[in-house]
């Protein structure tokens, strides 16, 4: 590769990696402010867990639907269009002067966070035909997705402690002008013929909704709430209705030729179980650190920064592992590596010391997970027919966004009945609490070394061709 191509492929590679570490950035940056949000707006204490919300359930539930957009309109214009809103949504969120506009904003948030993550990832295989520049692109998508929740904390806690809660919103508009003028670099694939099936597009739309709204529910009020349960039946119903439609629509929102292919459906699932893992843990260490080591929001965030580093060095180091290496050696590598960390974490106690416990932890959990990371997208996004290379990316988006709600309810749900228990509260609060967080922590052990076994039994056993820089159907084998 020349240095003039590197030269030229240099900003769009800025421009999606920016793109996607401002949409993940705002997974966690508006969680800071809250408390400042709350007492300037005198938000009620039922509706300001909706300011974060809103934009998880909005960006996780219209995700198909953003990628199969972009395959028929276009994905840079549905990159750039999802950008416009995060921008204008961003400003009135700034600029809200109640709940419910900043509620509004964060769903449009959303919305435009929707339309371009798929869009994004997908335009790494049509903009940088070069194989080595592409796998970098991979490389700084995937670091950007956990890299943003690390950067949202300390950032969050930054501009509201020096200027404004407001800033957490205003941040994203110079940010999102960048990418918006940076977006005419970025090579557009032609538009595909077809139209977006409304029936498919309805209850596909209403069956993630209904999902991810489910688990947000068990993560708020544990997994006896009734309305979650209803949602979640609600959400099967509209889903097995949904694949029914898909197998006999000329038109539909998900192919589902792309679940034909063993090693992409396996990269789906794996991360799924990969992303409950690490942003699980992520969560119920930060508790720990602020409720059982006393640290201050600020402090919360910096502990993190091992958890950067390991994950730069797992991602950077993935696609020479993946010349040389299966992508079933290198995900389940990396998810065992999550894993250990995991465990690592669940022995944690009243005492436990930062740099000679938390922080070797910290970076073992990242470098696993950028190693997994790259390997999945991999496997879901090469080899893909041109025309459908935007819902195969939205798909694995969706298991990611899925996996980070399942990771928060899930092992927060554990923790809380554990600590909750007769027997442990008798140990005293402190005690109790490391004790429930032990077990959600060993839970996540658990899940990680699911995600290795199913990486193990479903992803290719050869390393994909070196030379390979199409975004045609892969046609070698599935592995046996």
């Amino acid at each position: 590769m020349t240095t003039t191509h590197q030269r030229g492929a240099l900003i769009p590679l800025l421009v999606i990696a920016t793109a996607q570490l401002m949409l993940v950035l705002d997974d966690s940056i508006v969680n800071i402010a809250l408390p400042s949000i709350q007492r300037e707006l005198q938000v009620s204490p039922a509706y300001l867990p909706w300011i974060v919300n809103a934009y998880i359930l909005a960006f996780g539930a219209l995700l198909l639907l953003g990628g199969r957009i972009g395959d028929l309109w276009g994905r840079r214009r549905t990159l750039q269009a999802g950008i416009a809103l995060f921008v204008i949504a961003s400003l009135a969120g700034g600029l809200g002067g109640s709940a419910a506009m900043l509620i509004a904003a964060r769903a449009v948030q959303g919305l435009g966070a929707a339309l371009v993550a798929p869009n994004a990832l997908a335009l790494i295989t049509t903009t940088f035909t070069d194989r080595k520049v592409r796998d970098t692109a991979l490389s700084l998508y995937g670091a950007m997705s956990a890299l943003g929740i690390v950067a949202g904390l300390l950032l969050g806690g930054v501009l509201t402690d020096a200027l404004d809660w407001r800033w957490v919103f205003f941040i994203n508009i110079p940010i999102g002008l960048l990418v918006l003028a940076g977006s005419r670099t970025l090579t557009a694939a032609d538009r595909h013929p077809g139209r977006l099936g409304a029936v498919g597009a309805v209850l596909g739309t209403a069956g993630m909704v209904a999902l991810v709204y489910a688990i947000t529910r068990f993560g708020e009020d544990g997994f006896t709430d009734s309305i979650a349960l209803g949602l979640l039946a609600a959400a099967a119903v509209l889903l097995a209705v949904f694949v029914r439609v898909q197998a006999r629509s000329r038109s539909p929102l998900v192919p589902l030729s792309l679940f034909g292919d063993r090693n992409r459906s396996g990269a789906y699932l794996t991360m799924l179980l990969l992303a409950i893992g690490p942003m699980g843990t992520f969560y119920i260490v930060t508790l720990y650190l602020q409720q059982v080591q006393h640290f201050s929001p600020m402090q919360a965030g910096a502990a993190w920064l091992p958890f950067a580093a390991g994950l730069v060095l797992g991602a950077g180091s993935a696609p020479k592992l993946l010349l040389r290496l299966a992508p079933r050696v290198v995900a389940a590598s990396g998810a065992l590596l999550s894993a250990l960390a995991a465990l690592w974490f669940s022995t944690i106690t009243l005492g436990t010391g930062y740099w000679p416990h938390l922080a070797p932890a910290m970076f073992v959990l990242a470098l696993g997970f950028g190693l997994g990371v790259l390997a999945l997208t991999q496997a879901a996004v090469y080899h893909v027919d041109a025309d459908k290379a935007g819902i195969a990316s939205a798909l694995l988006n969706s298991a990611q966004q899925i996996g980070v709600a399942l990771g928060l309810a899930v092992l927060a749900g554990i923790a809380a009945t554990v600590t909750a228990r007769p027997r442990t509260l008798a140990l005293g609060s402190g005690q109790a609490l490391v004790t429930g967080y032990g077990t959600a922590l060993a839970a996540a052990a658990g899940l990680l070394l699911a995600a290795a076994v199913v990486a193990l039994l479903t992803l290719s056993a050869r390393p994909p061709a070196a030379h390979d820089a199409s975004g045609r159907a892969d046609t070698s084998p599935t592995p046996k």
